[in-house]
């Protein structure tokens, strides 16, 4: 498992260095300073007298001829705070005196838990550093790994830990990575949430002490996202600077930001510390998730634009593409899920139905959801019994994939892999597999429990009946679910101080899984869902090609969460599924357009009873889908501007997506609710080429009267998009595209 790991991080690695120009990256010897630079930003660090690596500068790029004489180390704060737990080191140990947020804290055989790490020695890769640390006396050893993507100027960073010694010792905490910015007044960005009300931006002074963000439950979780961003003083959307970061793993974490008592400000972030033990032996070594940060002077938005490039270039799969090397992935079929028409009662004719509706619409990609499989009539049963139920489909799936393609889609197939009910022959026959305490009690929530995946019995079953259904099957997608968090993680076939490791290689397992499932169906499409956004990280979306950001499907609502889910994520991968009016969640009422175009902000879906809907509605989302296909690329892979936000009871919200050539646009315009006969402000759009002409069709809705068919790119910036006067009332939408002569 940490070989596999760590090719993962070699091919991250690779694909950086891959990239069409070479990052600088300079080392000067006589002060002992390291230079990386990559977009618009540069990162320095360098080696104090002390012997430390201590971070020196981060922030918009510098000029060639720059330079920067040794680190300095900050002053002592009277007796109480000492130099070393002033002065920003890269990775820093628990020891000496430091209060601050540790990286990396060992307990050793002998009860000693005092770690110092000097600098040792460094090798220059491309675009960037491997830099090994040791502590200066016993034989432990890091290597911080350190690598630029030049186009963007994100960098990822993170450590391997190695034991070179005799005896075992225990890691007790370890970060990926610690940032630090000098004293100055930042507001914190970061995201929260729960099941059904994900992605909420949270926004706060930062001030002495430490904010924590972080998840306990085994899985990246709902309530905190590993993503942060700090503006400096009057920085908003588009205007100053922005500091940002993203953790790429999808276990149990931990995001610390602290402010030192001399106003400065540091964020370490990797492993959760809570619970966590992991015993190094002589000649092991572990290998930290990355850390990825990186600068903008444009704002929130052009943090978000620089994040999203990243994503779509460096991180995500190429499965569909017409290369492995494709400058971005191909952008999501469109896709018609069964779920909320039949939930647990599929069956081999109520799903061809759907089918030939979908088909109908002009989707591309059909899903059947849960209840093909094992004794599976509802929530209670068949987890684990992986085979297809006889009484539903009696000759397999085959017919029902055979009807699928022969409408023109392709079919994916809901699975939940990681879990299994207590009413299953697989538990019956393998109770031992579960995460649990013997003899304590347990908790099975969903009527299920968590099969534990580091335990290479359990990876090779899992494995392996994903491997059949794909190998028996014309399957070009699975919707992969994970419905509950960790509550025993118990791991007994251990000895008891190595059983705190679960942590680690459960979700290690995870990704060998999905890995290898690519590498032997590398056709096969993959969604990271957990009841919604309860696994969205960067460590998985090395693996999957799409994520379901929630299970609350209500328009209105997905405004708000969408909003939330891209300052950190890409549109490519965010699934928006249109369903049916009201939703259950709010009772809300809205149109079917409405829910079309709120959905079109993101890669589109449908999930409603398609088959009660009447010729009209029919009719309206076949002519939007067409539409949407038109712009899709754009409006997943395209620069977003945010232009009105739909936060703090906005009654109108607003978006905008630019391509990367400038010659196509897609805006959106929201009206929750008007007021007092007020219209909707005028929309001063962003990202054209000033110079160019721009034609504007409607997508839906229309524009105010006397508005040009077409006009510079000057004249949508400056003077706008009005709205027709008629654009006004309740849950209203319009959508509108702009294409360059």
């Amino acid at each position: 498992m940490l070989k596999a790991f760590t090719s993962t991080l070699v091919l991250l690695a690779a694909s950086i260095a891959a990239a069409a120009q070479p990052a600088p990256v300079t080392f000067d010897s006589t002060a002992k300073v390291f230079r990386i630079d990559g977009g618009g930003s540069s990162y320095v660090f360098g080696v104090n007298a002390r012997g430390e690596l201590q971070q020196i500068y981060w922030g918009g790029r510098l000029a060639k001829t720059d330079s920067f004489p040794q680190a300095r180390t900050m002053p002592e704060w009277a007796s109480f705070d000492s130099s070393y737990t002033n002065t920003p080191e890269e990775y820093v140990g628990w020891g000496s005196g430091l209060y601050m947020e540790p990286a990396l804290k060992v307990t050793f055989a002998d009860g000693n838990r005092d770690l110092e790490l000097h600098y040792l020695s460094h090798t220059t890769v491309a675009n960037g550093f491997d830099v090994v640390l040791k502590d200066i006396g016993r034989p432990v050893y890091v290597t911080l790994h350190y690598t630029i993507e030049p186009e963007t100027g994100i960098l990822a960073r993170s450590a391997t830990i190695e034991n070179r010694g005799a005896t075992a010792f225990t890691i007790d905490q370890a970060a990926a990575a610690a940032w630090a910015l000098p004293a100055g007044h930042y507001t914190l960005n970061y995201l929260t949430g729960r099941w059904a009300g994900e992605w909420t931006l949270n926004q706060e002074a930062v001030h002495a002490g430490a904010r924590v963000i972080e998840s306990r439950r085994g899985s990246t979780g709902h309530q905190a996202n590993p993503w942060f961003a700090l503006q400096a003083g009057a920085s908003d959307e588009e205007h100053g600077e922005v500091w940002f970061g993203a953790l790429a793993w999808s276990g149990s974490w931990r995001i610390t930001v602290e402010q030192d008592q001399l106003d400065a400000v540091r964020v370490t972030g990797g492993f959760n510390p809570f619970d966590f033990g992991f015993v190094l032996h002589p000649g092991e070594s572990l290998e930290t998730p990355a850390f990825y940060g990186g600068y903008s002077a444009h704002g929130l938005g052009g943090a978000s634009r620089l994040l999203h490039r990243f994503e779509n270039a460096h991180i995500l799969p190429r499965t569909g593409a017409k290369t492995e090397t494709a400058a971005a992935p191909r952008p999501r079929p469109v896709i018609y899920n069964s779920w909320e028409a039949t939930e647990f009662r599929v069956d081999e004719g109520g799903q061809i139905a759907l089918a030939e509706r979908a088909a109908a619409l002009g989707v591309d990609r059909f899903v059947m959801d849960d209840g093909w499989f094992g004794q599976r009539k509802d929530d209670h049963a068949g987890l684990g019994d992986w085979y297809v139920n006889k009484e539903k489909f009696p000759n397999g799936l085959k017919p029902l994939i055979d009807k699928v393609h022969g409408l023109g889609m392709d079919f994916g197939l809901w699975v939940e892999p990681e879990m299994v009910n207590p009413d299953s022959d697989l538990y019956r026959k393998h109770p031992e597999w579960v995460l649990s305490f013997p003899g304590r009690p347990r908790m099975e929530q969903r009527n299920q429990l968590i099969l534990n995946l580091a335990r290479p019995d359990v990876r090779a079953y899992v494995l392996g009946f994903l491997d059949k259904i794909l190998t028996e099957n014309d399957i070009a997608f699975l919707k992969w679910d994970y419905n509950r968090n960790w509550s025993e993680p118990g791991w007994d076939q251990l000895p008891p101080v190595e059983q705190k490791r679960v942590y680690v290689d459960y979700t290690r397992s995870l990704y060998t899984i999905l890995s290898e499932l690519r590498r032997k169906h590398p056709k096969v499409e993959i969604e990271s869902c957990s009841g919604g956004g309860g696994r969205v990280d960067l460590g998985i979306l090395r693996y999957v090609d799409e994520v379901w950001p929630s299970d609350n499907t209500d328009p209105f609502d997905r405004l708000t969460q969408q909003d939330g889910f891209t300052y950190a994520y890409t549109p490519q991968i965010m699934m928006a599924w249109v369903t049916d009016s009201p939703h259950g969640i709010n009772r809300r009422i809205n149109s079917l357009s409405y829910a079309m175009l709120s959905s079109m902000q993101g890669s589109l879906g449908i999930g409603a009873n398609i088959v009660a809907w009447k010729p009209d509605e029919m009719a309206l989302v076949k002519r939007l889908i067409a539409a949407y296909k038109q712009v899709q690329a754009t409006i997943v892979q395209g620069d977003l501007y945010r232009l009105i936000s739909p936060l703090n009871g906005s009654e109108f919200s607003a978006t905008q997506t630019v391509n990367s050539d400038k010659s196509q646009s897609a805006v959106f315009a929201f009206i929750h609710s008007t007021q007092e006969g007020r219209g909707f402000p005028i929309l001063k759009l962003k990202g054209l080429d000033a110079k160019a002409v721009y034609t504007l069709s409607s997508i839906e809705g229309k524009a105010r009267a006397g508005t040009p068919e077409t006009a510079s790119g000057a004249w949508w910036m400056n003077h706008g998009l009005e709205m027709d006067d008629d654009f006004r009332g309740d849950l209203q939408a319009a959508a509108f595209r702009l294409d360059r002569k």
